[in-house]
């Protein structure tokens, strides 16, 4: 009898020690199971390490190539998919791009009126930021400079450039153009436009020329050097005097737009560097659609 109970005693600690045997080899199967799916989950499939090294760039050069493209965050250009015949198709943010009526640039040809307000030029020496968006090479200027037409003050914020120009006159372009934006107190914008023709050095576009960022990047504040956006106005200040809309994505309209009748010269070499830092960027032309477009009057 005793030895029945004893051999009824072993097999029952066989049977417990062989079920914690086992419980202990699941948990450690389980717990070897959970490490490698996790080193899976941890390494790129061959399909994102491909796309990785395709782009060359994380999402900090991402988000540094956003800010350098204006902060818009949707790639927009000057030709192809991305170009202006397709800007009102990359967002609904863009649709003025394709369905506005009061767009710009424009043909100067049908003038149909005189502008009889003059503008008061402010611009002062200053300190500026320049950096290459990767559309255009811009000046971000410091407060304190503006423009005044028919006693409203536009403060100016930056000045860029475009190449070839974007307005004709009598259907013709220019080597370049230049943009100097500005902003009312209450938002209205307002941008002078100068043609720039091909012939002798601009001096005044030394300083700015050589700063010039080679390819697209973050602004870079240049304190060293100061410019005076007055020196880069031709003498005569007479303009045609539209509204139209910014040049660019997202087109928005409102825009007052005063394009000087007398150009300015800038130098073929100067002409060269801008092309080399910066592809054609100029949107075409776009329908006037009854718009007034008014001419200075004689002796302006």
């Amino acid at each position: 009898m005793k030895s029945s109970l004893k051999f009824l005693t072993l097999v029952a600690v066989l049977a417990i020690g062989a079920g914690v045997l086992g419980g202990a080899q699941d948990a450690l199967s389980s717990e070897k199971k959970e490490k490698k799916h996790e080193q899976v989950a941890a390494t790129p499939s061959a399909g994102e390490e491909a796309v990785e090294e395709e782009t060359g760039r994380g999402e900090a050069a991402e988000e540094e190539e956003e800010e350098a493209a204006g902060g818009h965050g949707i790639k927009w250009g000057y030709e192809g998919k991305t170009g202006p015949s397709r800007w009102a198709k990359l967002s609904k943010d863009f649709r003025l791009c394709g369905g506005g009526t009061t767009q710009s640039p424009i043909d100067i040809s049908a003038l149909t009126g005189t502008s009889v307000e003059p503008i008061e030029f402010d611009y002062n020496l200053t300190p500026v930021e320049i950096v290459h968006n990767g559309h255009t090479v811009q000046v971000n200027y410091q407060p304190g400079s503006g423009i005044t037409v028919g006693g409203k003050r536009y403060e100016l914020l930056q000045f860029h450039f475009h190449s070839p120009s974007e307005h004709s006159v009598a259907g013709r372009q220019a080597a370049m153009e230049l943009h100097f934006v500005h902003q009312s107190a209450d938002g209205e914008l307002a941008v002078v436009g100068i043609l720039m023709e091909a012939g002798e050095e601009n001096m005044a576009l030394r300083e700015t020329w050589a700063m010039m960022p080679k390819k697209a990047g973050r602004p870079r504040l240049e304190e060293r050097v100061l410019i005076n956006a007055r020196d880069l106005l031709p003498r005569d200040k007479g303009y045609y005097r539209y509204m139209g809309s910014l040049t660019t994505p997202p087109c928005s309209e409102g825009v007052n737009w005063y394009l000087l009748t007398q150009p300015i010269s800038v130098g073929i070499e100067q002409v060269q560097k801008f092309a080399a830092a910066v592809d054609p960027n100029n949107r075409p032309t776009q329908a006037l659609n009854n718009r007034l477009v008014l001419a200075p009057m004689a002796g302006e």
